[in-house]
């Protein structure tokens, strides 16, 4: 009787600390044993050659949710997983997302509804808070928290969602309290908003003007904003799709002064450029996010980012609204003004293929850094690990076997999610995930989904070590007393 259900034999296995020759023996969904020449298992996977990393986890992605335009997502729990998959991804965390008068208990009940049926690989989620109501903070939240959503994210920017500053220095100290991690989405709505007006009372309406409005300086700002109401609660927080070198270097200077800010930067901007938004016609529509991809130098900055340790989180912001059709970009018309148009971009499959061809292949980052940004550091930001985000005895077998050398051309038609495009058509990328296992089972196998709809399973997160304060009473307002101690 095999000893294994599953050995995958032979690969080099990597991790965020080291890289090994091993085999990996698997039984009852969970790695029990990683070693040289271990007996045989059931089922054999050949790695030789290959590369055994672990699963990626998408920590930041949009999924079967509404936009405050009121634009659904293309990709629903099934192709949104299935996509995942085919791209090396076995865990995903999107948000359940309160709009301002829901209650955030029933917004995560329909959610699960959603998810349950439909997932094929495991997930878990963040909240959107956009109404901290004194029965959103004071009852539902810390609740909702002990049950495992450990994470919320707050915008500071997008009339239907964003928080003002005492509302959000409410929810900060409340993510102190309870050992939360915020995420902030930093830009300030007011710059935006007014040259958003004065452009469109112009007649600039193209989607290029979606750049000029959301300008890097707002960007700086509301990170430095951010950081500044962070330090004075004594809380840390992650900075997400992080775009703009001001940005970065506002991240930089507050970890410098040791502050627990975490910083997180995606594909469009690395890989995207202000000038896709100036395509012909409305073609640039395709590339509207927010933040903006910026310029090629900018680009740089953000590879510094990586490269220097700024960034702890490399995610897809996969955020998939379908360019034609009711429901996409044109929604509001071919010739929609840039402030009615769906911002997001997808790019939950294409993640790690270009991270890991642009960064590992090209010498600008160490294997074991590629497996830090595409699944360690989110698993420990967000209470997962050591259950996921790396390859030890005792965790989930979610595996990524990557032939190192295999070149693709990246194209629409060849990806498993539910759009119509994608942004890096005719990129060539060198690298990419061949098997892809979820608790040893496979769910892509040479690029095509094998997996299995509603497999996908709930994960709760624990409280985080990456959530608790500094302590650093100099710094902290204390409300019982009245004062700063």
């Amino acid at each position: 009787m095999a000893e294994f259900e599953l050995v995958v034999r032979g690969g080099t296995v990597a991790t965020a600390a080291d890289v090994v020759r091993a085999d990996i023996g698997i039984k009852d969904g969970r790695i029990v044993a990683i070693g040289a020449a271990l007996a045989r298992g059931h089922r054999e996977i050949d790695a030789e050659g290959k590369l055994v990393l672990p699963g990626g986890i998408d920590s930041h992605c949009h999924i079967e949710q509404k936009s405050s335009l009121g634009v659904m997502t293309a990709d629903d729990f099934f192709t949104g997983t299935r996509s995942a998959a085919c791209g090396g991804t076995t865990t995903i965390i999107p948000f359940a997302a309160q709009h301002r008068g829901m209650s955030i208990r029933q917004v995560v009940k329909d959610y699960h509804a959603a998810a349950e049926p439909k997932a094929a690989v495991d997930y878990a989620f963040h909240l959107i808070i956009s109404d901290p109501s004194a029965e959103v903070l004071g009852q539902e939240l810390p609740a909702l928290i002990r049950d495992g959503y450990t994470s919320f994210k707050i915008y500071m920017t997008y009339e239907a969602l964003k928080l003002d500053d005492r509302q959000a220095l409410e929810v900060l100290s409340l993510a102190r309290r309870e050992g939360a991690l915020v995420m902030v989405h930093a830009e300030n709505h007011d710059i935006i908003a007014w040259l958003s007006e004065k452009l469109l009372a112009a007649g600039h309406t193209a989607p290029k003007f979606h750049a000029i409005a959301h300008v890097k300086t707002a960007e700086r700002e509301a990170t430095h904003r951010a950081i500044s109401m962070a330090e004075l609660v004594d809380v840390p927080i992650l900075i997400v799709h992080v775009s703009a070198a001001e940005a970065i270097e506002q991240i930089r200077s507050a970890q410098g002064r040791g502050l627990k800010i975490y910083g997180e930067t995606c594909p469009q901007y690395l890989f995207l450029t202000e000038d896709d938004l100036d395509r012909p016609g409305f073609e640039g529509a395709k590339y509207m996010c927010s933040p903006p991809p910026r310029d090629k130098a900018n680009q740089e900055e953000v590879w510094r980012g990586i490269t220097t340790g700024v960034f702890q989180v490399f995610s897809s912001d996969h955020a998939a609204y379908r360019y034609a059709g009711p429901e996409g970009k044109m929604k509001y018309g071919r010739n929609a003004p840039f402030k009615k148009v769906a911002n997001g971009v997808p790019g939950l499959e294409v993640r790690l293929p270009l991270l890991f061809s642009e960064g590992v292949g090209k010498g600008r980052i160490e294997l074991t850094r590629f497996v830090a940004l595409a699944a360690t550091n989110a698993a420990k930001l967000y209470g997962l690990y050591p259950q996921k985000g790396t390859i030890a005895v005792g965790s989930d077998a979610d595996l990524a076997i990557w032939d190192p050398d295999r070149e693709v051309t990246i194209s629409q038609a060849m990806l498993h999610d539910a759009m119509d495009y994608t942004p890096y058509e005719g990129f060539k990328v060198k690298g990419w995930p061949v098997v892809t296992l979820v608790r040893g089972e496979p769910v892509a196998e040479g690029g095509e989904f094998v997996g299995t709809r509603g497999k996908g399973r709930f994960l709760k997160c624990d409280i985080s070590p990456a959530a608790r304060p500094l302590g650093r009473p100099v710094t902290r307002f204390d409300p019982a007393s009245g004062t700063f101690r």
